[in-house]
């Protein structure tokens, strides 16, 4: 392999579509903005400025709020879990840590840490070692014989 013989994948570039700039571009002369009407001018703000009125997002009121501080938890359901360990990609014999998790490709990223949540069965006795997880996954991962340590408590890991 030369410097001169590195290529993009095909389609992986797409080239910009330049408008007004001749009939034979595809986007001439109006530039793709169709004949009249507002959103043919120039300086549009639709759905923004009312023209003098109170725009509608300013006379509805606030509602809710956005906790700084909240904890975000990469979530991974046990039948995926099964999923993993029956293609092989999991070793259920070994302790299963968040790590291990982001290592097989299961989890992009830990975030604040992993929960786990009980859509899809636990076939396999699994020793899970997560951040947090829900009751039934607990009770799930135990009636199939393994075992799930979670380090944060489940009412705190439950939001």
């Amino acid at each position: 392999m030369k410097l001169n013989e590195l290529r993009d994948n095909p389609g992986a570039a797409k080239k910009q579509k330049r408008v007004a700039r001749g009939p034979g571009s595809g986007k001439g002369k109006t530039a793709g903005r169709g004949i009249k009407g507002q959103s043919s001018r120039s300086g549009v703000a639709l759905g923004g400025y009312e023209g003098g009125q109170m725009p509608l997002y300013r006379r509805l009121p606030k509602r809710g709020f956005t906790k700084p501080n909240a904890k975000h938890y990469a979530v991974i359901n046990l039948g995926l879990i099964q999923k993993f360990i029956d293609a092989g990609k999991i070793d259920a014999s070994v302790e299963i840590t968040e790590d291990l998790l982001v290592a097989s490709g299961l989890v992009r990223r830990k975030l604040d840490g992993i929960r786990v949540l009980a859509k899809g069965e636990a076939t396999t006795a699994l020793n899970l070692s997560v951040t947090g997880a829900s009751k039934s996954a607990i009770e799930a991962v135990e009636k199939a014989g393994g075992s799930l340590k979670v380090s944060a408590p489940v009412a705190a890991a439950a939001e």
